[in-house]
């Protein structure tokens, strides 16, 4: 048990213990009627000594030794209606300041004057001004010793040179140098029987085909984008650019050169071609159904044997002189209208190309995922590249490029590509067909033509849009054909709305009504329907197929 004296109780007027505590008095009447009525009194450091010295007085205790802190002793100055035996409750420090009588006043809002002249934005500073060695390729270099000396995986083949081996199948001729033979005439007709069953459910061949690579190849599954729907149609546009063309050497190799070259971009090997080939004829065979046998797959094994080593042969070479990608920095982007952008790029090296040509670029914001767009100009001294790109519905990349991408930005770009040159050479008058952003080769076309100084007889330029909203490169095209007598540029439009000085109708229909063509030298850009019905127009007025140059590939128009 604690002793009395040594029990602290804390209590106050009002509580119901405090009369019943030996040493404390009585609560006055005034006090009981107003329980706050002590705390109206000031209480001062002197009254606290003077409480203290009280107690000592009374024998509270032994009278201990100042403290530092202790009050200085001051005349007491309590008020006569509080009790001298009562203890202050809080006694009043000195280094406490007083609470203020009346709040602080707040400061009316001020607003700084505005300068006279805004200040300058920063100049622009370019990161690939002066950077010819970034990027460097050549014989030596780091990008041709990854493509010739790759370790392999045990077990897996590194290199395509040698055939794809075929099943022997108990027949004579089945085995390896039955594949080295060339192809043959009942090879291609197999091969375009086999691709009409497998087309209707080429969604799912292709599918199967890389889920059978990613299955037991997975350490290339880094090479694809997430996404792989607009990867599985390539294949089988390619599948079928190959078999139409097996009975044309020198277009399949033109196209399929190309193509290996752009391989290099995704970081394909020489000794990917090899798995690619026998996960491809496990798909195949799945799909065709009654059509696979194995003459078929041999067939299929010649082609693929074939288009392999194209490829292989068009990588090595350019992996002798040129990187598989470029890097390339924003340096300006113009909006001409809500969803057509103008934008242009400084590679880090100098990229060759041609007017007419395109390439792939690929954006920060979307790894691994490669879009085609064309050349807006030719080739420049300055080295500048100049792109249009239009956001699509849905298009990731070209939403991208519009919406997001802004100076200081770095692309990277794949080598050139595309047939749709000019041969200078032959002189012929041009006849050109650009649609929406399809413009961009056209005039590229017309600058090299100006350019080049060569003589011509006439260029005539259709540039059609929907409304005239979209005919954004009108007055440069205007600009062009005030200094150079020889170009001719008509508007057309295909929508409603106002066509002051435009002809309107469906692109390759008003064309077709200036026809007719013949002798001219034909090119066309835009979507893929207005191309396929321009070359139709273009037939029809006397054009021969093989001067009709575009380049209808479906990524062109796909985001």
């Amino acid at each position: 048990m604690k002793s009395r004296r040594t029990l602290l109780v804390r209590t106050g007027y009002g509580s119901a213990g405090a009369a019943s505590v030996p040493g404390l008095p009585e609560l006055p009447a005034d006090a009981a009627a107003d329980p706050t009525a002590h705390v109206t009194a000031e209480v001062t450091a002197a009254g606290m000594a003077a409480g203290m010295a009280a107690a000592r007085a009374a024998g509270a205790g032994p009278e201990r030794p100042p403290m530092p802190l202790d009050p200085p002793d001051l005349p007491p100055q309590i008020p006569a209606e509080v009790p001298t035996a009562v203890l202050p409750a809080v006694p009043a420090l000195p280094w406490v300041p007083a609470p203020p009588v009346q709040p602080p006043a707040v400061p009316a809002p001020g607003y700084p004057e505005p300068p006279a002249e805004p200040p300058a934005a920063p100049a622009f500073r370019p990161l690939f001004a002066d950077a010819p060695g970034l990027n460097w390729a050549g014989p030596g270099d780091s990008w041709t010793r990854a493509w010739v000396a790759q370790e392999p995986a045990e077990g897996r083949p590194t290199q395509l040179s040698a055939p794809l081996p075929a099943p022997d199948r108990g027949a004579p001729g089945r085995g390896a140098s039955a594949v080295e033979q060339p192809l043959t005439v009942r090879d291609v007709e197999l091969i375009r029987a086999s691709l009409a069953v497998v087309e209707p459910v080429a969604d799912r061949a292709t599918a199967h085909f890389y889920a059978l690579i990613f299955l037991h190849h997975p350490e290339v599954r880094a090479l694809f984008p997430a996404a792989m729907d607009v990867q599985r149609d390539r294949l089988f546009r390619a599948l079928l650019a190959a078999a139409r063309s097996a009975d044309d050497p020198a277009g399949l190799r033109v196209y399929l050169g190309a193509l290996g070259r752009g391989h290099r971009r995704y970081g394909t090997l020489t000794g990917h071609y090899g798995p690619v080939g026998e996960c491809l004829v496990q798909a195949l065979a799945r799909y065709a159904g009654s059509r696979w046998d194995a003459e078929t797959e041999l067939a299929w094994r010649r082609v693929y044997r074939l288009v392999s080593s194209i490829m292989i042969e068009a990588a090595e070479d350019a992996a002798r002189t040129s990187p598989p990608w470029w890097q390339g920095e924003v340096v300006r982007h113009e909006r001409r209208t809500r969803d057509v952008a103008v934008i242009t790029v400084r590679p880090d090296q100098a990229y060759p190309y041609r007017a007419g040509q395109y390439t792939s670029l690929e954006t920060p914001w979307w790894p691994r995922v490669w879009r085609h767009f064309s050349f807006a100009s030719a080739p420049r001294p300055d080295g500048l590249l100049t792109f249009h790109v239009k956001a699509v519905q849905a298009g990731w990349v070209s939403n991208a490029l519009v919406h997001r991408a802004a100076p200081g930005d770095v692309l990277r770009l794949g080598p050139a590509a595309g047939t749709m040159t000019a041969d200078h050479v032959a002189g012929a008058d041009l006849l050109c067909l650009g649609g929406g952003t399809g413009i961009a080769p056209i005039r590229a076309l017309v600058e090299e033509v100006a350019e080049r100084g060569t003589p011509v007889g006439a260029v005539d330029v259709f540039y059609g849009a929907r409304r005239a909203a979209d005919l954004y490169e009108l007055d440069g095209l205007d600009e062009l054909a005030r200094r150079l007598p020889w170009l001719t540029v008509r508007p057309v439009l295909s929508g409603a709305g106002p066509a002051e000085g435009a002809l309107t109708g469906e692109l390759p229909e008003v064309v077709g009504r200036f026809g007719p063509w013949a002798g001219r030298e034909a090119f066309l850009s835009g979507p893929p329907a207005m191309v396929r019905r321009g070359v139709g127009v273009l037939l029809r007025s006397g054009v021969p197929a093989e001067r009709i140059r575009h380049d209808l590939v479906g990524d062109l128009a796909a985001g």
